[in-house]
């Protein structure tokens, strides 16, 4: 390993900046129409758009940056953002704002893979899951914050002044990245085939069961979170359990267990072992679930018996998804970058998916939430299962040593 290390402040604001430029026009959306003289469906592409660059790019950095290193596919994306930043600010029509979103979520997503696998790159297994806990709970609160900063910012001067914020906060982070994001995969651990080859990591990656159970675990524990995210603001309105502040006391409630969670793997991964502290995270999303189903069959749902048992899925959660991102990881040495963009393209995908179909089936009731929720918790706790009998075998040497 080289003497110089990046530092978790580097980390946290690669990964940061994606995460809050994607947000932040939230609250802009009726000026965009009214500027754009568009509908609601094309202005909102502006968002999921940029959430289908982002897992889309996710492939394609990992693989990368097994070749050329993992400092320059960070300062690659970072010029990407600030080149869509540019555009956007300056777009004249729907087609172009559109476009330059997608071209920010391309360049922005290049800190969130490389941000994982720059700590995997660096420490082993327990202490890389405790590491991306301690970036996690710094970065969860930015989709919290970003749509109460773009509102601030619509309010003084539109929708155009939110993306001129990112963008000067791209360039700061640009330059930050420039002297303190230091390489952690040196040279003679790279890999010389050519392009198209490094790809064939993502067919290696799918034969490792290891991965696969740990990747798909992630992606189920987030599908149930995101799927919350997409359906209690419509369940909140649908059942008249208040208004939006408190709505948004009940929603940031549910994002302090889920820091809480992450403070606990940082805190236990190393003790305890990451694949503990990741099936009892999956146990208590399970039960947290579950118990929603109870409770509405049984007594109906109330606004605090919701978000009071949604705070115990954003708890396990917070146990289970920094352990298990750590732990898939681990399960090739060889191929931590694409498997750092595979597994977070896989996590983004289902999370969206689960979140668009949540507010879909919505109509006059909260159980197609509740099972989506449960589903997707279900699924991550099977998951966490079949990888602990899975660790527990005779397996590949990369993990044995480092577990």
């Amino acid at each position: 390993m080289p003497d110089r290390r990046p530092s978790l402040l580097v980390l946290i604001a690669i990964t940061m900046i994606g995460q809050l430029a994607m947000n932040i026009t939230l609250p802009s959306l009726t000026g965009i129409i009214e500027e754009f003289a568009t509908t609601k469906a094309i202005a909102q592409l502006n968002l999921s758009l940029y959430m289908a660059g982002t897992a889309t790019a996710l492939l394609i950095y990992g693989p990368l940056s097994e070749r050329h290193g993992r400092r320059p596919m960070v300062l690659i994306g970072m010029l990407l953002f600030i080149l869509g930043s540019i555009v956007c600010l300056i777009s004249a029509s729907i087609e172009v704002m559109i476009a330059s979103r997608v071209i920010q979520a391309v360049g922005a997503c290049a800190g969130i893979v490389m941000g994982r696998a720059m700590v995997r790159d660096m420490f082993s297994m327990d202490k890389a899951a405790a590491m991306i806990a301690n970036l996690t709970s710094a970065v969860v609160i930015v989709p919290g914050l970003a749509p109460l900063i773009g509102g601030i910012l619509d309010d003084w001067y539109g929708w155009r002044l939110s993306i001129a914020f990112v963008l000067f906060l791209g360039i700061l982070i640009t330059i930050y990245a420039f002297y303190s994001a230091h390489e952690t995969l040196p040279k003679e651990k790279r890999h010389e085939a050519k392009f198209g080859e490094l790809f064939k990591a993502f067919g290696i990656l799918l034969k490792n069961r290891i991965f696969n159970a740990y990747a798909l675990q992630v992606s189920f524990n987030t599908a149930a979170y995101f799927s919350f995210l997409g359906g209690s603001s419509i369940i909140f309105k649908l059942m008249n359990w208040g208004n939006s502040t408190e709505l948004g006391f009940y929603f940031f409630s549910v994002t302090c267990f889920y820091i809480v969670g992450n403070f606990g793997t940082a805190k236990f991964a190393h003790i305890f072992g990451a694949r503990k502290v990741n099936i009892a995270g999956t146990i208590i999303a399970l039960a947290a679930t579950t118990l929603l189903i109870v409770l509405e069959n049984f007594s109906g749902l109330t606004a605090l018996s919701f978000f009071g048992t949604t705070c115990f899925l954003g708890l396990g959660n917070g146990l289970s998804i920094s352990s298990g991102i750590a732990i898939a990881l681990s399960a090739d040495s060889q191929r931590v970058g694409a498997a750092a963009g595979m597994s977070g393209s896989l996590q983004l995908g289902l999370g969206g998916i689960a979140a668009w179909l949540v507010s879909w089936l919505l109509v006059d009731t909260p159980t197609p939430l509740v099972l989506t929720m449960f589903a997707g918790s279900l699924i991550g706790f099977i998951a966490s299962v079949i990888g602990i009998f899975l660790l527990q075998k005779p397996m590949n040497p990369t993990i044995e040593g480092q577990a």
